[in-house]
């Protein structure tokens, strides 16, 4: 597949993500509740989650952004669910690395994820890109820590 038709692909992954948000809304059964936002662009995010026996059972996000904060937003949320915390953390990192354009373990299936790989040549967008993500360690960082 040429450069060209596989960028086309990764912008209709995240315009999906955005126009048809998966796990979108708040969990209310006590579960974890992170709000964050990023004042540069004025994207923010509330995201919630269930953790049980260690694994991230539920997940699901609020908020308003560009298409790449609500997508990724989405594709996190998807990715987390059923994953053990040290797994969603490690999930995390990859993502992390694979945003500041550096080698990343590929061990793992990242799926849609690596639909915002594209993100890492626009430096400015990659805080957008990063939002849930950085909410999600840093809830399960503090359920960690309970």
């Amino acid at each position: 597949m040429s450069s060209n038709n596989l960028d086309n692909l990764y912008r209709q992954v995240i315009m999906d993500h955005y126009k048809n948000p998966r796990n979108r809304g708040v969990l209310e059964d006590g579960s974890l509740t992170i709000n964050m936002n990023n004042p540069t662009c004025g994207d923010r995010i509330q995201l919630t989650m269930k953790v049980e026996d260690g694994t991230v059972t539920n997940a699901r996000f609020e908020g308003e952004g560009c298409s790449i904060s609500m997508s990724s937003a989405s594709m996190m949320t998807q990715a987390i669910k059923g994953r053990k915390v040290e797994e969603a953390l490690k999930l995390s990192k990859i993502f992390s690395d694979m945003m500041q354009g550096k080698a990343y373990e590929d061990d793992i299936d990242l799926g849609d994820i690596e639909a915002l790989q594209g993100v890492s040549k626009f430096p400015a967008r990659i805080k957008c890109a990063t939002l849930a993500w950085k909410a999600m360690e840093k809830g399960l960082q503090e359920e960690e820590q309970q």
